[in-house]
């Protein structure tokens, strides 16, 4: 089986990056305290405790799932701007886009009995075939344990290289174990899925995702939060939602910036809706498309091998 890409802390972002480049993901243990972790997980949990399974194979029929997460837990803003996330963004992202976009915040809670997950890839409703240049960067943050036997997210190493037709073997795929506390991070086109919960207990995932900001956002974020909440949010926070230019003209309000027009302070004038943009944006990578075809989405229904159980540990006498 693959080796785990397991980063400490205090890494710097350049290794974590070729990991993500090389096999589109990696682990950084340790980055969210165990007061962090307390805190969202009281903020969400009259959310959970409200929330019905899902119904069918793909969202999990004993899985649990919430989204609105910055409305619901404020304390997951700390997730969401963490120093070391941002900078694996940048480099991620950046050379495709002069801004990117929160693109998706949610709780997936796997209850014991859950089933494995069809592997897919998070970027499958943009109708660009694979390999592709990264369009989104996800992250999993382990609210409890992740073990292979709790249902981990599985996923196969290089997969991001590869083309549609592809179909993953068991053995090409790995259990994202980690302990509480830890960060998975992935490219949006590594092939994944959630594991099966074979355990006694909940496994506690939650999802971050960043996006090119020139893509729709999976949820939209405006509706998520009230407009007045957005407001006294960070401005940091509030530009990763999408109150803010994502290039020069694109996605101005009334021919201002969508943040001063959010905070009041865009005046009754038209705007700058370039915002001193035009270098970062004639410095960017842009695709170029050979052909088209209809390819579909594939999902893959193939399963990890189970993890075999610990072997008893002899007494001493």
């Amino acid at each position: 089986m693959p080796q785990l890409n397991s980063f400490a802390p205090d890494t710097p972002p350049e290794p974590v990056v070729e990991a993500l480049e090389r096999d589109g993901y990696a682990i950084v243990e340790g980055l969210a305290s165990d007061e962090t972790r307390a805190a969202i997980r009281e903020e969400l949990r009259p959310h959970l405790e409200a929330r019905a399974p899902g119904f069918e194979n793909m969202m999990g029929s004993r899985t649990r799932r919430i989204g609105r997460l910055l409305h619901r837990s404020r304390t997951s803003q700390e997730l969401v701007a963490h120093p070391l996330l941002l900078a694996l963004a940048d480099r991620v992202l950046l050379p495709y886009c002069v801004r990117y976009r929160l693109n998706y915040t949610g709780v997936m809670y796997l209850e014991p009995g859950e089933s494995a997950q069809p592997m897919h890839r998070d970027t499958g409703f943009y109708p660009l075939q694979n390999p592709a240049p990264p369009l989104l960067l996800a992250t999993m943050w382990a609210m409890s344990d992740f073990t292979a036997e709790n249902g981990a997210t599985c996923l196969v190493p290089g997969s991001r290289h590869w083309d549609d037709t592809r179909q993953p073997k068991p053995e090409e795929i790995v259990a994202a174990e980690m302990p509480a506390g830890s960060v998975l991070i992935y490219v949006g086109s590594t092939i994944h899925g959630g594991g099966a919960n074979r355990s006694n207990g909940p496994r506690f995932g939650l999802a971050l995702q960043y996006a090119l900001g020139w893509l729709r956002q999976e949820e939209n974020q405006y509706l998520a939060v009230p407009l007045e909440e957005a407001r006294a949010f960070p401005r940091q926070i509030q530009e990763l939602m999408g109150y803010s230019l994502a290039a020069g003209a694109l996605g101005f309000v009334d021919h201002q910036d969508p943040n001063d027009f959010l905070n009041g302070t865009a005046g009754d004038h038209a705007g700058d809706i370039y915002g001193g943009l035009t270098e970062a944006d004639n410095a960017l990578e842009r695709f170029e498309v050979a052909g088209t075809a209809a390819v579909g989405r594939p999902r893959y229904y193939v399963e990890a091998p189970a993890p075999h159980p610990e072997p008893a540990k002899r007494r001493s006498s």
